[in-house]
């Protein structure tokens, strides 16, 4: 079941990045840029007269498997699949991130209620990736404090 699930998340990937590349103004692919742009995607479809966070479970299965695989082309991180059965993307350092969790909060709240992408994967890669969130944690004692 497992291997079903992560082709499908590749799938997904795939889809992303064919159907939303050529509607983007940037070089779409597993990169900050192509983030931004999604972040922005997102936002226009929440203001659609149409829109229904009821009917979107596809896009967030679609823009989920992007973002992670953003995540983890910048990380070195892989998919898997947490104790509740949620599939998240391990961080080098044995961290959790949640993008289907993420996309899905941002279509329901909105970047103007805190819920970025943007800030998700900023976070996940130039924090928790790295190892500056632990340090400043643990009060920045490490070798790298400022």
């Amino acid at each position: 079941m497992h291997e079903q699930e992560l082709q499908q998340i590749e799938a997904n990937v795939s889809l992303a990045i064919d159907q939303l590349g050529p509607l983007s103004d940037v070089s779409f692919g597993l990169n900050p840029e192509s983030v931004e742009w999604v972040e922005g995607f997102i936002e226009r479809q929440r203001s659609r007269p149409d829109f229904d966070l009821e009917r979107i479970g596809g896009l967030v299965g679609v823009l989920g498997s992007f973002l992670g695989a953003c995540v983890i082309a910048a990380t070195g991180g892989s998919w898997h699949k947490s104790d509740d059965d949620a599939w998240g993307v391990l961080l080098p350092e044995g961290t959790m991130a949640f993008p289907f969790a993420k996309i899905r909060k941002q279509f329901r709240d909105g970047v103007e209620a805190g819920e970025s992408i943007v800030s998700f994967y900023r976070i996940a890669v130039d924090f928790i990736a790295t190892g500056k969130m632990r340090e400043a944690c643990e009060g920045g004692a490490g070798p790298h404090a400022t």
